[in-house]
């Protein structure tokens, strides 16, 4: 059987071998290489790049260090938490590969897009022999995350043409943008909508086009971004940067604030939108127990639902924690490693206090990567960036007749 890399996704193999031999080679060439003291200037103590606002170029620690240090994860609350494994229901084949993210709208529908372009639109979860795909339309690139807007359109974000609006009535793609400040947008990634019209969107990565994903998750190169399109303009606005492989995104309740998946660091960054920290960053939620990926905010009861694309592994987070010549020669391996993901599936749902409510996960999984997650009913449903369908799980706090 062909082994793959182990990192933040779950995966096994040589990747993480070369990982560990460039330290121990690098270590050998200058004992200077220390954990967090190799690192550039804005590297946090313990690795992490600084979040810091579009206008803060200045080396040091990110706003949120400024008046203390961050608040530590509510461990009471996770205590708390409903837990344990997913529990699987269906699976369901859409006819291609890379649901990457799913949105249920308000008929219980799941929408997604696969790696041929497409947008899809997915009816009957909840019956895998009757449930039916419809073609909405095509993007001419590779569809990410998706937002569902009052009037019924998508927004799009595509990791080759930008930051699309969809019809899902005739099918119109139209670009909103594809460039900030005369740089193409590369890896445009997950995207929210505001009730003024303004779109908020993510940009994983400035140095790695979306193919080698992986080689920015191992160079830990912090070049994602947070950004803002107003209303009639075609230049979105940078909002946050220095974020490691920028992902999912969630606006709060009383859109306050946004809620930005640091997959890299595997933590939650909010960016205040109002008050008196407007324009700050600082962590929401820290140490998550796998890699966050695409986010979906339940219209019913509020929760922030995050997929966890991959566990933890120690392994790579001591690569993090190396100078930068070394991540270099890491993500180089990387690139040419094979690939393929272990057996994790994950889930959690917080709120808007940054309490984990719900964590559900599973280790020997055969859905993999997921990469996105969503709730209809009593059901959950995942997407994976891997597989060529979506999974159905119990949601938590229900359970269907027979179960």
């Amino acid at each position: 059987m062909e082994r793959g890399i182990t990192l933040t996704v779950g995966v096994r193999g040589p990747a993480v071998r070369a990982c560990r031999t460039c330290v121990r080679a690098h270590a050998r060439v200058s004992r200077c290489v220390r954990e967090g003291r190799a690192g550039s200037g804005r590297l946090r103590d313990e690795g992490r790049p600084a979040v810091t606002g579009a206008r803060e170029r200045r080396p040091g620690p990110p706003p949120c260090c400024e008046d203390g240090p961050p608040q530590p994860v509510n461990r009471e609350a996770r205590m708390e938490r409903s837990g344990g494994g997913l529990v699987p229901l269906a699976y369901v084949g859409i006819g291609g590969r890379g649901p990457e993210d799913v949105v249920a709208d308000d008929r219980g529908r799941i929408l997604t897009g696969v790696e041929d372009g497409r947008v899809l639109r997915l009816s009957g979860v909840a019956d895998p022999v009757r449930a039916r795909v419809e073609v909405l339309a095509e993007t001419g690139g590779r569809p990410l995350g998706l937002e569902l807007l009052p009037d019924g359109d998508l927004l799009v974000c595509d990791a080759r043409m930008g930051l699309l609006r969809v019809s899902t009535g005739d099918g119109t793609v139209r670009v909103l943008a594809d460039s900030v400040a005369g740089e193409p947008l590369n890896c445009c990634s997950n995207a929210v909508a505001l009730s003024d019209g303004t779109v908020c969107f993510t940009a994983a990565s400035r140095r790695y086009p979306l193919e080698h994903w992986l080689a920015d998750l191992v160079e830990h190169s912090g070049t994602g971004r947070l950004l803002r399109l107003a209303p009639g303009d075609d230049t979105p606005e940078v909002l946050l940067d220095g974020i490691q492989f920028a992902n999912g995104l969630a606006v709060s309740g009383d859109e306050s604030f946004l809620v930005v998946a640091e997959t890299g660091s595997r933590r939650l960054v909010r960016h205040w939108l109002t008050g008196p920290d407007a324009g700050r960053g600082e962590p929401f939620v820290e140490d998550l127990p796998g890699a966050p990926d695409n986010m979906w905010r339940d219209p019913e009861d509020g929760l922030i639902w995050v997929a966890l694309a991959g566990p933890r592994v120690p392994a790579l987070d001591a690569v993090h924690r190396t100078g930068p010549a070394v991540r270099r020669a890491a993500a180089r391996a990387a690139v040419h490693a094979p690939f393929r993901p272990g057996g994790f599936a994950g889930a959690l749902a917080v709120d808007d206090e940054g309490r984990i409510v719900h964590e559900l996960t599973r280790r020997d999984s055969g859905f993999r990567m997921t990469t996105s997650v969503c709730r209809t009913g009593d059901r959950l449903v995942m997407g994976s960036v891997w597989e060529s369908g979506v999974a159905v799980y119990e949601a938590p706090g229900q359970r269907t007749e027979g179960s």
